[in-house]
Formats: C-alpha cells, sequence, structure tokens
C-alpha cells in the first residue's frame, strides 16, 4: 500500500473516530525500537503458499480446532500466547502498533521471536514498520494476504452484525466494511462477506482520495 494512497482514509478513519495521529505515531516508533528485524526476508515463502491468515482471537480458536494457521494479525490486545508460540514455531505474526497499545507492545513484543514479525502501523511507515492497510485486525488480514499476492480472498467466520459488541466496535466494523469494499474495487473482485452490505456500505471516504 502506498502511504500517500492511504494516508486520506487514514486520516478519513482519525477524524470519524477522534483519534490523534501523534498516538498512532509514537506507538509505531515504540514498535521499530523494540524489533530488532523484520520479517522482509521471509515474505516471499509467504506469497507462495496457500495461507490462513487469521486475526487475533481467531488465530487461538483455529488452532484449538486443529487449524494450521500461516499469519497471525493481531494488536495484541488477545492472545498473545498466540503471537508467541506461532513465532516460535516459525509463522509469520503481524503485530499493529496503534495510538493506545504501547505498554502492549512493551510487554509482549520483547518476548516474541523478532525473526518472524510483520511490524505494521496505520500512520506512515518508518524503518522496519510497515503499512499494508486496513484498521481492525481482520481487514488488515485481508489488505496483507493482498500484498503479499493472494490470488482470491475468503472470510470465514465474520461476522458485522454480533449483537455482542459495544458501540465503538461497531463503528470499527463499518469501518472494516467499507475497506475491504475499497479492497475489492482495488483487486477487481467481489468478496461474499460484503454480499448483503455492498449497496448500504458509506463509501464516501474513497472521494477524499
Amino acid at each position: 500500500m502506498d502511504f500517500r494512497e492511504w494516508e486520506p482514509v487514514y486520516e478519513a478513519i482519525l477524524a470519524d473516530f477522534g483519534y490523534e495521529r501523534a498516538g498512532d505515531e509514537r506507538a509505531r516508533d515504540r514498535l521499530d525500537e523494540l524489533l530488532e528485524a523484520g520479517l522482509e526476508s521471509e515474505l516471499d515463502r509467504v506469497r507462495s503458499a496457500d495461507a490462513v491468515v487469521a486475526a487475533s482471537d481467531a488465530a487461538t480458536r483455529l488452532r484449538m480446532v486443529g487449524c494450521a494457521v500461516d499469519c497471525m494479525v493481531t494488536d495484541l490486545d488477545k492472545r498473545p500466547d498466540t503471537a508467541r508460540e506461532l513465532a516460535a514455531d516459525g509463522k509469520p505474526v503481524a503485530i499493529h502498533a496503534h495510538g493506545d497499545n504501547v505498554p502492549a507492545l512493551d510487554r509482549h513484543v520483547p518476548t516474541i521471536e523478532h525473526e518472524q514479525l510483520i511490524p505494521t502501523t496505520q500512520a506512515r511507515p518508518i524503518c522496519q514498520v510497515r503499512n499494508f492497510g486496513g484498521f481492525t485486525d481482520g481487514d488488515r488480514a485481508a489488505f496483507l494476504a493482498d500484498a503479499l499476492g493472494a490470488d482470491r480472498l475468503v472470510f470465514p467466520g465474520w461476522d458485522f452484525e454480533d449483537p455482542s459488541v459495544g458501540a465503538e466496535k461497531r463503528r470499527k466494523l463499518l469501518w472494516a466494511a467499507r475497506l475491504l469494499y475499497w479492497l475489492e474495487r482495488r483487486r477487481d473482485e467481489e468478496f461474499d462477506v460484503l454480499d448483503q452490505r455492498r449497496e448500504s456500505t458509506d463509501t464516501s471516504f474513497l472521494d477524499r482520495r
């Protein structure tokens, strides 16, 4: 993802939630400081595989039922033990830095095998920290898979209508739908997860690009 293309979308998200860009940038910088190495040398291996890219808690659930996870995408708000275990097993883990997870980065990143980390930010990328696009763990997983050359994207287990989530999470899911709509347009593809939402998805943020 070229940051110049992502930045207007990112600014729209910041404005909608009232988030401070400086917080994301502090977290990004701290993640970069904590890393000894990124996963740049491993991207070709990931790109050539038929892969399961699992978001956060889904990675743990899949492993519990015996499904292999090829990559985990997480901001470390849940299941840091799964991130550690996958990295120890040689699986890539995309760890995301954002405005309110610096304590989690400080606590967990030093305990995870750095050679397996893909450090990400939603702010401007620096040094080892990359920006592939995306906002929530789930849609970041899709943008990462796209960046790594995925031929087709499917979204098992997605639930945009989960009644158990709070108001802020619902707003985040709305943004996830918007970003997936953008991604399917970029890929000239239609994701089945959007089949019941495509017509009602607010795409006005695309006008800011």
